[in-house]
């Protein structure tokens, strides 16, 4: 199945730009006999990879979960609802004053969810970097070098989102908390289905997302994920000692990519997977430093 350029299938900026690793998943899952099986993304947020997999024939099936109901919306909009979240990007103005309009309807408990969800929307691709709690593009006066419309082509968009609801048979979207829905899918396991787990970054999510993860929540996950009967799992996080520690033992790749949000740059991350995976060659943007096996202590 052909899709719009190569690389930009979500319709949502986020933090880390995960986009970047979908060429690295992609062989993970034809390494691993997990093509035309089932993808799951218990932290979506943008779903770059989800998208992607999806869109290019790699999966037969797509799970879009998100904790944060803002995000959940947005989704939930996108696939029950296209025609008029369509009409409402058409129709919306790019001003900083219909930008404060839609900041009020995120924050808000008593907008719809479909409101929600386009505000989630409007606010990702207008701020700073994509994030939900950031400044608008160019500064309330519009004097920045960029304007609130850098990221707004309205046509472009469009085709994200209509090329993402043609195959909305095959998206699940809910709006589970991750830990709950990694549990409940260990309990009825898919013997081809394989769960890539992106958790909010251990040392910057506080400033980088609007739901973060405290030291605890990072290590009641790690818990979790270890004592799992299902293998068939992935994780990705910024590489700090504090969450070497929580995944020693796994099998593990540790690499350099390219971050955008609040800085340019290249960022040093590591993976973590479950028993028996072939882990691929570093491909893409990712430059790989160092791996481990199953057995042996990850100590750089």
């Amino acid at each position: 199945m052909s899709a719009i350029g190569s690389g930009h299938y979500s319709p949502l900026r986020y933090p880390g730009g995960k986009g970047k690793l979908a060429k690295f998943i992609r062989k993970v899952i034809e390494k691993n006999g997990f093509s035309d099986g089932h993808y799951i993304e218990p932290y979506a947020g943008g779903a770059a990879i989800a998208c992607e997999m999806l869109l290019t024939g790699i999966v037969d099936k797509v799970t879009i979960n998100d904790a944060s109901y803002q995000v959940y919306s947005f989704w939930n909009a996108v696939i029950t609802e296209t025609d008029r979240f369509v009409q409402k990007i058409y129709d919306a103005p790019l001003t900083v004053d219909y930008w404060s309009k839609q900041k009020n309807i995120f924050k808000d408990p008593l907008s719809s969810q479909f409101d929600i969800g386009f505000a989630t929307f409007f606010l990702n691709r207008t701020n700073r970097s994509g994030i939900l709690n950031g400044g608008v593009i160019g500064g309330q006066s519009q004097t920045g070098q960029w304007k609130i419309d850098a990221r707004f082509n309205k046509a472009e968009l469009i085709k994200r989102i209509e090329s993402i609801a043609s195959q909305s048979s095959k998206i699940t979207v809910s709006n589970m908390d991750a830990l709950e829905l990694i549990k409940e899918h260990d309990r009825k396991p898919l013997s081809n289905s394989v769960i890539y787990l992106d958790p909010p970054y251990y040392l910057k999510g506080r400033d980088l997302y609007y739901d973060f993860y405290s030291s605890d929540d990072h290590a009641a996950l790690a818990s979790v994920i270890r004592k799992m009967r299902f293998k068939n799992w992935i994780v990705s996080y910024d590489d700090v000692e504090e969450i070497r520690a929580l995944y020693r033992g796994q099998k593990t790749i540790v690499y350099e990519i390219g971050y955008s949000a609040k800085k340019s740059g290249m960022g040093r991350e590591v993976m973590f997977f479950g028993r028996n995976f072939i882990i691929p060659e570093a491909c893409g943007s990712m430059r790989e430093y160092d791996r481990r096996a199953a057995d042996s202590a990850l100590t750089i």
